[in-house]
């Protein structure tokens, strides 16, 4: 991560007492073509050192997971069973055994239990995990292999793109066959927009720098994953800026050289009768090394003020309040974005089968 860049004097107003908002001081209107923000900053968002520990519990089972059963010594009683949607596995005469939550060692000592009754001698079960269909991470958009894959144990955020084939590659080149199919030869550029990739937990927006990991190896930014976690790698030849917030239609609006802020505005349908228009904020540099830029949005529509130029990848979040501190503000406009994105990029592999609900198998 960045360490914190200097702050300009108007956020150095809004530090005090709190980060509280506060209106800047007086100040001539610069000569560029860009209007004085009420804030410009890049608040620090330090990644948590906990993240890079493994996590300590064992795997646990649920609804999905495939478990091979024997009694030892008799290979006849060997059967594969599946959790059910109850939590529950069904083997030989037993009823439904309840077994979501339970480790592996859990899960045989209950067996033995229930099958001590049946057999003379108190029998010794040998339980295997050779599916896992409860745990899953989404792994999505630019890379090889997107989709949902298991987590069975442990694994890192590099294990995972590794998994998914890591960043797809970019085709440099076409050539047509004989037949008329297009082949393409000579990728080698990732098509993955680093910069603005993401986790999200819990639907927030982990502050993991991708750049830093895939491009200077950088093992601090490695973290382990979690069940539900989603990884999205955005697309690099992407021209569009996300307009969220108290607007008539949220979503990506193509970007041009001339994309200012009342024009994405504008291509989402304008902002709402509630919304705050004095703390608009444009989020830059991506959600491993935000900047954010808080405008009054009020002065540049009644022409108090010149309006703002965009670029691509830009994220602009129009508030139904204004924000008392610059870092929870940040905090929610990358949430609100990672989880949008995130979304709609979960439902379109949905919508096309890549992937989505895979069982991977984990025994030999």
């Amino acid at each position: 991560m960045k360490t914190p860049l200097k702050l300009s004097a108007s956020v150095a107003a809004l530090l005090v007492g709190g980060c509280a908002l506060v209106a800047p001081p007086t100040q001539t209107k610069p000569a560029a073509a860009l209007p004085a923000p009420v804030a410009d900053a890049t608040p620090s968002r330090p990644l948590d050192p906990g993240l890079l520990q493994p996590p300590a519990q064992p795997f646990t089972l649920g609804p999905g997971d495939k478990l091979e059963i024997e009694i030892a010594g008799d290979v006849t009683t060997r059967t594969l069973t599946l959790v059910g949607p109850d939590g529950k596995i069904y083997y030989q005469v037993l009823p439904g055994l309840d077994v979501w939550g339970l480790t592996l060692a859990q899960t045989r000592a209950a067996l033995e239990k229930s099958l001590a009754s049946l057999y003379r001698e108190s029998p010794q079960v040998t339980v295997t995990l050779r599916e896992v269909a409860s745990k899953q991470v989404w792994l999505l958009d630019r890379l090889t292999a997107p989709g949902l894959y298991p987590l069975k144990g442990p694994m890192t955020l590099l294990e995972a793109l590794s998994r998914a084939g890591g960043p797809a590659p970019t085709p440099v080149f076409a050539s047509l066959t004989l037949g008329g199919a297009a082949t393409f030869a000579g990728g080698s550029d990732e098509a993955a927009d680093l910069r603005n990739a993401f986790v999200v937990r819990e639907g927030r927006v982990l502050p993991v720098n991708f750049l830093r990991l895939l491009r200077a190896g950088d093992m601090s930014q490695n973290i382990y994953l979690q069940p539900d976690d989603l990884v999205y790698l955005p697309s690099a030849v992407s021209q569009e800026v996300y307009v969220l917030g108290a607007v008539g239609q949220p979503k990506a609006v193509s970007y041009t050289e001339r994309t200012t802020l009342m024009a994405a505005i504008a291509g989402a349908g304008g902002t709402i009768k509630d919304a705050y228009l004095s703390h608009v904020a444009v989020v830059r540099g991506g959600v491993g090394a935000p900047h954010l830029t808080v405008l009054d949005y009020k002065d540049i529509v009644l022409g108090k003020a010149t309006d703002f130029a965009l670029e691509a990848n830009d994220i602009v979040y129009v508030p139904l309040a204004p924000y008392r501190t610059v870092t929870r503000y940040l905090d929610l406009i990358l949430s609100t974005f990672a989880r949008t994105v995130g979304v709609n990029a979960g439902a379109r592999v949905a919508t096309h089968g890549q992937a989505v609900g895979i069982s991977v198998p984990v025994g030999p």
